[in-house]
């Protein structure tokens, strides 16, 4: 699926998950290690809450087992379920302070039966509102891509508006644009985004059919 037929710039804790699946079999290979606690897991989340949409809770779960296969620090995990948990919500059509909302969750007391890591439960909090960049950082650390993909996506009021703040944060921009174009894609719908974005896709035939498959179940 790379752009090139080949694997390029692939991150060091997806690579070493790889290699150790191959060496045991084990489909939860992501390192527990909180120094690898990297945004690789929450930057392709969307199709997991997408595919469990009409079961909130399992699309949660199943989110943490998604990040589990590369990145199984707990705050990657719990990044995953509750955004896995944001990204069912806007789906669903859930107002955007609902959405922002303190512990924000479509299953009602989800948060408390299973708890999130602290500095997860710091963001959903709101730890990003009332912040300002170089506060508000797009790095590779998976708290502070979540932080900064919300913080883009609380202050603008497009997908477009919400991706350019999330990408001249600088830094790991990619990947903070990834994160927050999921939730404003989420939230605003695939007819918000500009077409000469999506007309400079690479395999946008193909991707356009897996989004098509993935929606078809909402």
């Amino acid at each position: 699926m790379s752009s090139t037929g080949r694997c390029f710039d692939i991150g060091n804790t997806t690579s070493e998950a790889l290699r150790t699946f191959e060496r045991t079999g084990d489909p939860f290979a992501g390192q527990t290690d909180p120094r690898k606690a990297g945004n690789g897991s929450l930057m392709r989340l969307a199709p997991v809450p997408m595919f469990y949409f009409k079961s909130p809770g399992e699309a949660i779960e199943r989110a943490g087992e998604s990040s589990r296969t590369t990145h199984g620090a707990q705050t990657a995990v719990d990044a995953c379920r509750y955004f896995s948990g944001l990204l069912v919500g806007a789906l669903g059509g859930v107002e955007k302070e609902t959405l922002l909302s303190p512990r924000y969750c479509p299953v009602p007391g989800y948060w408390s039966e299973h708890p999130l890591h602290p500095e997860i439960l710091a963001v959903a909090e709101g730890s990003y509102k009332g912040k300002e960049p170089p506060q508000i950082r797009g790095a590779g650390f998976v708290v502070a891509s979540l932080e900064a993909a919300l913080w883009a996506f609380h202050r603008a009021p497009s997908i477009r508006g919400a991706i350019l703040l999330a990408v001249n944060l600088g830094d790991d921009a990619d990947t903070t644009g990834a994160i927050c174009g999921q939730l404003a894609g989420a939230f605003y719908g695939s007819e918000g985004l500009p077409e000469r974005w999506c007309s400079l896709l690479c395999l946008r035939e193909r991707l356009t059919e897996f989004s098509r498959a993935l929606s078809d179940g909402l």
